[in-house]
């Protein structure tokens, strides 16, 4: 089995990056979502910080941020509920289209059992 780079990261530098935070269910971030920087770096931010800031400068998806970080998703994602809490970036997230009518899809049902 080859071992990812991901898969070689010291779990304490992880923790120390997440200042030992792991939920990121009130973040509501998903892997597409794009982020997008609201300013520069500022002088004593946590480095992992200020490189998502030299990153997000043009829009870039979560899951491209984990890949250019060398950092699972989940500790980008604390990472990113950081700066959104402070204005540092924005998050535009994917829409979903609206739910078919149940009434037509009903309709349909009816004449595809009808032929």
């Amino acid at each position: 089995m080859i071992r990812r780079e991901v898969d070689r990261e010291d779990p304490d530098r992880l923790y120390t990056v997440t200042k030992g935070r792991a939920d990121t269910s009130s973040i509501g971030l998903d892997v597409v979502t794009l982020v997008i920087a609201e300013r520069e770096p500022a002088r004593g931010m946590q480095s992992e910080h200020a490189e998502i800031l030299r990153l997000a400068r043009e829009p870039i998806s979560v899951v491209e941020l984990s890949a250019e970080l060398h950092l699972p998703v989940s500790v980008i994602k604390i990472l990113l509920g950081d700066l959104l809490d402070t204005g540092g970036v924005t998050v535009r997230r994917r829409t979903l289209p609206p739910l078919p009518d149940m009434e037509i899809l009903k309709q349909v049902l009816i004449g595809l059992e009808n032929l």
